[in-house]
């Protein structure tokens, strides 16, 4: 007798869980790899730490080689994510949807603004997209360290909204930090993109051949001046996803089980470690003196909280959405605070947006900064709204 399709609530939950443990567990990864390379890039033999990362790879440094190939593959997840979400997830159906989006709508704005606010007129103005954008390991990790008292409806609110923050992220990266556009590699790509629509049009659920385009579409973005890491996303949007049941598990959760370890404890890691040595007390200090880092460390800091929790009150108070179950407006404000741990995204952003070493390691040094304020003060302020009131 053939098993009811129909989704229990368990089998919704499930995934969701899945995903906050592997994202919680990296993050321990991520920071390792954060403090190695900053140990090292501030030791007396820092000089080894750059020669490795500007080591010659596949024609490139290794920090380019992880930066456009490895970071695609990154972002093929993120895609991934997004669509399962949009479809299936946190953010299917606008009711859903409009708190998280709303709020990550927000936390990109107010914190932009902010940077801009500092930078007009000057040529750090570029780096506007560098606060905009929430580590959403880290903050899962932090989110966790507030124990029992956090309920699961806040966990994957600040997952849907990182999410939805990392989509207004991709669209940001392919229409304002790209180069000079190549239209012959343009139309391969574009070609490319005709082939995988052929695929979805007959239905093939094989992986195999989407992979193998996926990885022509690469190359032909990475030569296209966009920027490669867009051709993950492109992919996934191809890739075929259905509602996950008893049978029969789509082709696109086959691959995001696939990748997301391989993301979260190998390329992640990698790329924090290729990105953040830097040498700390210069950085710090000329990222808390310079207009560029002020922008960041004031955009994340402040920008990413007062952008959210206004958004969501607005959302709120237009009785578009409410808020999630057991949620209160102190523990949003805390979750407010967590989404300005940038790093991972804003290190990328920093790394397109500005080719002056002083004012990127600035910029590095500001993030840093301003993501550690933004873990502690969001932390102690969740583990004060947890605490019981006494009437």
């Amino acid at each position: 007798m053939r098993k009811s399709s129909r989704t229990t609530p368990a089998r919704l939950i499930e995934p969701l869980v899945r995903f906050i443990k592997v994202e919680v567990s990296s993050s321990a990864m991520l920071l390792g790899a954060a403090i190695v390379a900053l140990l090292w890039a501030n030791l007396p033999i820092s000089a080894s730490y750059f020669a490795l990362v500007d080591q010659p790879i596949f024609g490139a440094t290794m920090k380019l080689a992880i930066n456009d190939g490895l970071m695609a593959v990154f972002f093929l997840l993120v895609g991934l994510e997004i669509k399962r979400e949009l479809r299936i997830g946190e953010l299917a159906g606008w009711k859903k949807a409009a708190l998280p989006i709303a709020g990550a709508l927000g936390g990109m704005i107010v914190p932009a603004l902010i940077f801009v606010a500092f930078n007009m007129g000057t040529s750090g103005a570029r780096g506007w997209g560098i606060p905009m954008a929430t580590d959403i390991a880290i903050a899962l990790g932090v989110l966790n360290l507030a124990g029992k008292a956090v309920p699961l409806s806040l966990k994957a609110f600040l997952m849907a909204l990182a999410i939805a923050d990392d989509l207004g992220a991709v669209a940001v990266i392919a229409l304002f930090y790209g180069q000079g556009v190549n239209p012959t590699m343009l139309l391969a790509a574009g070609g490319v993109t005709l082939g995988l629509l052929g695929l979805r049009a007959f239905r093939v659920r094989n992986l195999s051949p989407y992979l193998l385009l996926g990885l022509a579409l690469w190359w032909f973005v990475l030569h296209s001046g966009i920027h490669a890491t867009v051709a993950g996303v492109l992919l996934a949007l191809f890739i075929p996803v259905s509602e996950v049941d008893t049978e029969t598990i789509s082709p696109l959760v086959r691959l995001e089980n696939l990748l997301h370890p391989l993301v979260v404890y190998l390329v992640i890691p990698l790329f924090v470690f290729a990105n953040i040595g830097i040498p700390v007390s210069d950085s710090v200090s000329q990222g808390l003196s310079s207009h560029v880092g002020q922008g960041v460390a004031l955009g994340l800091l402040v920008g990413k909280p007062v952008g959210i929790v206004l958004a969501c009150w607005l959302t709120v108070k237009l009785g578009i959405a409410s808020l999630p179950s057991r949620v209160k407006w102190s523990q949003l404000f805390g979750t407010g605070l967590l989404a300005g741990i940038g790093f991972t995204m804003s290190l990328f952003v920093t790394e397109l947006a500005f080719t002056d070493f002083a004012v990127i390691n600035a910029a590095k040094g500001a993030i840093l900064v301003a993501s550690l304020t933004s873990a502690f003060l969001g932390l102690a302020v969740l583990r004060w709204a947890a605490k019981p009131r006494s009437n």
